[in-house]
């Protein structure tokens, strides 16, 4: 298992090359041409979120991503450091801000599934993972 680890200060110009790294990385690790464009933007809608999460908390930990290749698989994880509550929680003296903040949230989210078919999102009060797995085709070796 091949593992590439990329950490950036939450800020929304490393998105970029968040997402030039994934695609890269997820082309060599045999992920089929047609959907290196989802992985792009899968993993720019993650880190977004994630960035977005330092931001508005004032975490100054960096983003985490790991890109991971496995024999039939290539996986992406993204993590943050920002504390999620539990669904269905009220935080008390939330208010209209907040529920702003939880609908962009999970609208990020929702097209984050839109354009993968496998996604598990985990959180928890030490921040939460994304992650998002494709199917690889094995590389053949061309001779000339």
């Amino acid at each position: 298992m091949a593992t590439v680890e990329l950490r950036f200060s939450a800020l929304p110009e490393h998105v970029r090359t968040a997402r030039l790294v994934a695609a890269a990385v997820a082309r060599r690790a045999g992920v089929d041409e047609a959907v290196l464009d989802e992985v792009r933007l899968a993993v720019g809608e993650a880190c977004t979120r994630a960035v977005g999460l330092h931001q508005t908390g004032g975490i100054a930990a960096p983003v985490k991503v790991a890109l991971i290749e496995d024999e039939k698989q290539f996986s992406i994880e993204v993590g943050d450091e920002a504390p999620h509550a539990v669904p269905g929680d009220r935080v008390p003296g939330s208010g209209p801000d907040a529920d702003a903040e939880t609908e962009e949230d999970e609208m990020g989210l929702a097209v984050i599934s839109g354009l993968v078919d496998d996604v598990e999102v985990s959180a928890g009060e030490h921040g939460g993972l994304i992650r998002m797995t494709w199917p690889t085709t094995p590389v053949t070796a061309t001779l000339s």
